[in-house]
């Protein structure tokens, strides 16, 4: 390309009279990407995008010729009067597919940074300003060579490549990098995670780097030796932003477009944190592409996964982060602390006698303090600890009769930090025109249920970080689980059941032709019925659990009628077919329970003998019959549900509450139509499948009294079991809020506990879910809790501290009650 393109473009624009803002909002193209083309810094012309701008522009015949010339072979100079214009090259057909996936991912890259400022404003990053963090080349061993990641051709000269810096600096080192594969290595809490911010803040404000959106991915998480990297990427970012299952024409979800169009920068943030026997394995993973990415780990853990692999991560330079010196420190905390005056008048903070005496490390004590404060984290421990509690003061830390080590003063600054931000009022906030009050936790009880939380994410697989509320009742154990399913279902299905009964006496014979029911009957058919229904339920759930780990994901999609333009392609096939199959299979059980129930309750009340022949048969025919007619009822009802299921199109990235409220709309909506769906289809399509095998098995009766009784128990009672039961929601609200607090292992409003929790700096948001504010928390918050439990033991995972840990040590042994506070 030359620079016909942006001087042409920009002279059309300065003759239609429009600024670039006005003509970006005319095309829908990005200001961004007109700047660049208008200043030739775009090799990437896209015929979309040339076509959208020429319309937006009104140009005539001829200047749309010249635009369009740019994208082929262009002349040296503007074609005079009656010279030819070259014709363009053909531009293949996914062009204006490939321009559409470059503005989705413009616009994922603007969502990503305003959700990651809103976090680093939460941490408290710039105030009163960010810590500083400098690194250097990282050692030649855990790199890949030089001319490698600057990938040289054979025998071409090396320039010299300077990789040091600091935090301001990150985006330019990352440039100076061909490949775009950078390994940022750190002890824990040294700031890896604040640099991976500040790199995607920054990332546009140079204009050198190509067009991809860099997104942080918490790689903890991921298990390369069932998921493959794509597939974990792409699950991890419909998750996170639900409007990228949209669906593009080739039928893959936009996310999947974005990852494979090699859009996505993927910024790998945590290595270390993923469990021990699969880092190696995860290396490999990455060893096999040369995809750009950021990786971020502590070092040791990083080293042995390179010495287990013997290579480093290829085509990767590499940087360290180092420790923080003195001068940062006394130039931070004392501006994070209110001043007092001293005894001469002067104005003083109560760091000032403290840094001194880290200055001169005098004593043992100092020293060890010394050393502590030298990582962001523990330096933002010290500062809430000592900052927010006024009967404190930080010169209890050079005790050396309290904290004889290092290991001690960090178990102190993790055991304060919980009841110090509870023991503080966190300010009222105004979100989204909503006023919010201001909670108060007990700060015992908010460390019990934090570490209740911490302890069941340690037995989770590898040790998981990421805190989700509809993983939250898995905390249970399966048996228990499996109960809790069995008794809600039961109940939903004993008070329809019941209601149905009643309604039934209330109208009377003469109205409906039903025999009404005695009032022992009334009483004893609901439980009866509900049983039988809540045992159904609980086989399923069973086989789930067994086949499927039990756990059920929030949608993210809305319900709507399908649209003309609607292509087939593009309708969840794979999902309608697996609803269908499920369901079917679950009706047929349910159908063929609620036929013994009937056989039970005529041997019950009617006094006929179950082992009768006719009663036998009578009941087998009942079996086959009612499971066939309610394993093809639910079968297509929730079939169709997931015909009428569409992405969201809110471009929002989701949030742990915004995703709660959304899936609580989803499934008030769903239960709006499986309610009268499943009745209805029951009580007519009931009528079709006893006529089918009426010839086979008859005499059957099938009365539309019978049958909209029947229907209205199983829409009603069916309906409220499924939503409560099989839905993340529904499984939130029977676990996380009613049955973990009944046990007194939560509070009563969870998530409003968690936001606050969120909002005091305890947790952090990563997407959709919760995270710890720090690893090294989580692991001491679930060892405190699980030391208080009778049946103590200990979790088995590595702890990160300032040395190298040991792959098969347990956790950090708690400091002594008397050294908490």
């Amino acid at each position: 390309m030359t620079d016909q393109l942006g001087t042409l473009l920009r002279r059309l624009r300065i003759q239609s009279g429009l600024t670039q803002e006005q003509l970006s909002e005319r095309s829908e193209v990005s200001v961004r990407t007109i700047r660049r083309l208008e200043t030739n810094k775009s090799t990437d012309h896209r015929l979309g995008t040339i076509e959208r701008l020429a319309a937006a522009l009104e140009v005539g015949p001829e200047d749309h010729q010249r635009l369009m010339a740019t994208l082929a072979n262009p002349p040296e100079s503007d074609p005079g009067p009656g010279e030819r214009v070259p014709s363009p090259v053909p531009v293949p057909a996914s062009a204006p597919v490939r321009d559409a996936l470059t503005d989705a991912a413009q616009e994922l890259a603007r969502e990503v940074r305003r959700r990651w400022r809103r976090e680093e404003e939460q941490r408290q990053v710039h105030d009163p300003f960010p810590l500083p963090v400098r690194w250097e080349q990282a050692l030649a061993p855990l790199t890949d060579l030089p001319q490698n990641f600057q990938l040289l051709e054979p025998g071409a000269a090396l320039p010299p490549v300077q990789l040091s810096g600091e935090l301001r600096d990150v985006t330019e080192i990352y440039r100076r990098i061909r490949s775009g594969r950078l390994v940022v290595l750190g002890r824990a809490g040294s700031g890896k995670s604040i640099l991976a911010i500040r790199f995607l803040l920054e990332f546009p404000k140079t204009p050198s780097l190509p067009q991809r959106a860099p997104v942080i991915f918490s790689v903890g998480s991921w298990d390369p030796t069932t998921t493959a990297l794509r597939d974990w990427l792409i699950g991890l970012l419909l998750r996170d932003h639900p409007h990228l299952a949209r669906r593009v024409p080739t039928g893959a979800t936009l996310a999947a477009a974005l990852v494979d169009a090699d859009l996505i920068l993927p910024v790998l943030d945590g290595f270390d944190e993923i469990a021990v026997g699969l880092r190696q394995s995860a290396l490999g993973e990455l060893n096999k592409t040369s995809l750009p990415l950021v990786l971020t780990s502590r070092r040791a853990e990083y080293e042995e996964a390179v010495t287990q692999a013997e290579a480093p991560l290829v085509l990767a330079a590499g940087i360290q982060i180092a420790d923080l010196a003195h001068h940062d420190l006394a130039a931070y905390l004392p501006r994070t602390a209110r001043p007092a005056a001293n005894r001469d008048g002067a104005a003083e903070t109560a760091w000032e006698g403290v840094l001194e005496k880290l200055r001169t490390r005098e004593t043992a004590a100092s020293l060890n303090l010394a050393r502590v404060l030298t990582t962001p984290l523990m330096v933002a421990l010290a500062r809430t600890m000592y900052n927010g509690a006024p009967d404190r003061h930080p010169k209890e830390l050079l005790k050396s009769t309290r904290f004889s080590t290092e290991i001690e003063i960090e178990q102190h600054l993790l055991a304060g930090f919980v009841p110090t931000v509870y023991q503080n009022q966190v300010p009222e906030r105004i979100d989204s025109g909503r006023r919010h009050r201001r909670r108060t936790w007990d700060p015992q009880r908010a460390e019990l249920w934090l570490g209740y939380l911490a302890d069941h994410m340690a037995r989770l697989d590898n040790d998981q970080q990421d805190l989700a509320w509809w993983q939250i009742g898995d905390t249970l154990r399966r048996s228990t689980r499996i109960l809790i399913v069995v008794l809600v279902s039961a109940l939903c299905v004993t008070v329809a059941e019941s209601l149905a009964n009643l309604l039934t006496n209330r109208i009377g014979q003469s109205r409906i032709g039903l025999t009404p029911m005695g009032l022992s009957q009334t009483v004893l058919d609901g439980p009866l019925i509900g049983m039988i229904g809540g045992l159904g339920f609980g086989a399923i759930y069973a086989v789930m659990i067994v086949f499927g780990g039990g756990t059920f994901k929030p949608a993210h999609v809305r319900l709507r009628l399908p649209r003309a333009h609607d292509r087939i392609a593009r309708r969840p096939l794979r999902t309608f077919s697996t609803r269908f199959v499920t369901m079917m299979l679950g009706g047929i059980v349910i159908g063929a329970g609620y036929a013994l129930a009937l056989a039970l309750e005529r041997s019950l009340y009617d006094g006929l003998p179950l082992m009768n022949g006719e009663v036998i048969k009578g009941s087998l025919i009942n079996v086959l019959v009612l499971g066939v007619m309610f394993g093809l009822a639910l079968g297509p009802v929730f079939g169709l549900m997931a015909v009428l299921e569409a992405p969201l199109d809110d471009t929002a990235a989701a949030t742990p509450a915004g995703l709660l409220s959304a899936n609580r709309a989803i499934v008030s909506r769903q239960l709006l139509i499986l309610v009268p769906m499943i009745t209805l289809v029951i009580t007519f399509g009931g009528r079709l499948v006893v006529d089918a095998l009426n010839p086979f098995l008859g005499p059957l009766t099938w009365s539309m009294p019978t049958a909209l009784v029947i229907g209205g128990v199983s829409g009603i009672g069916g309906g409220f079991g499924y939503v409560l039961c099989f839905t993340a929601w529904g499984r939130w609200l029977v676990l996380s809020r009613l049955w973990l607090p009944l046990t007194g292992r939560l509070p009563w409003d969870t998530a409003a506990f968690l936001d606050d929790a969120y909002q005091r700096g305890v947790l952090r948001q990563t997407g959709a879910v919760y995270q710890f504010r720090h690893i090294r928390l989580q692991h001491h918050l679930g060892h405190a809790f699980r030391r208080q439990s009778p049946n103590y033991k200990a979790a088995t995972f590595t702890t990160p501290g300032t040395a190298a840990a040991d792959p098969t040590a347990h956790e950090t042994p708690l400091v002594p009650p008397s050294q908490r506070h």
